[in-house]
């Protein structure tokens, strides 16, 4: 028989490795959801951002603010023929959440620090509207279009569905990988920056 004294430093331990790893929680998420109020966007399969390249690994510093409130958090996203896999990381370098999407069924691991309520695949939707083909984006939409709009930058566009602006994306290069990229999503008042890091 165990004695008490063994039992609780086994526990002590697992509780630090689950503090250490934030206790990650595995979901199946549904590769199509709702992009604004009114429109709704499926994940389109990863072969329609590579055109010519075998594989793309883009990381990524992003700045959310929302209101009051402002995060910043690290992203490293990987492209292949087969699949895309989005993982976020805290400043500090804690795992919290990482997404595979193959084209068909999309996995998610995230910290239950981030609690049940957050979606991480809606920041991978937000990913191929960013970097995917307009064309190919549009296929993907329900209710909404996103289109090339004039503005003071090099390259904008605009997700627009039938309430209208929803989702401004401005480009500081036309080379979207290369660029620093700011999206606001007007009705739910937030505003990401998007800087790549080398």
């Amino acid at each position: 028989m165990l004695k008490r004294s063994h039992v609780i430093k086994v526990l002590s331990a697992l509780l630090l490795l689950c503090a250490l790893a934030s206790c990650s929680q595995q979901f199946a998420r549904k590769s199509c959801m709702a992009i604004t109020s009114q429109a709704q966007y499926c994940l389109a399969p990863t072969i329609n951002a590579l055109k010519a390249q075998s594989e793309i690994t883009q990381s990524q510093m992003i700045s959310m603010s929302h209101g009051q409130d402002n995060h910043e958090i690290l992203t490293q996203l990987e492209l292949t023929p087969q699949r895309m896999t989005l993982v976020g990381l805290a400043p500090l370098g804690q795992a919290l959440f990482t997404l595979v999407y193959d084209g068909h069924t999309l996995q998610s691991e995230q910290s239950s620090l981030l609690g049940d309520t957050f979606n991480a695949e809606y920041l991978m939707a937000i990913m191929q509207l960013i970097y995917w083909p307009t064309e190919q984006v549009n296929q993907q939409l329900t209710a909404a279009q996103l289109l090339a709009t004039p503005c003071e930058n090099t390259l904008c566009k605009l997700l627009v569905d039938a309430d209208g602006e929803q989702i401004r994306i401005n480009y500081s290069e036309l080379n979207p990988w290369q660029a620093n990229i700011s999206v606001t999503i007007k009705s739910a008042d937030i505003l990401l920056h998007i800087t790549p890091l080398e």
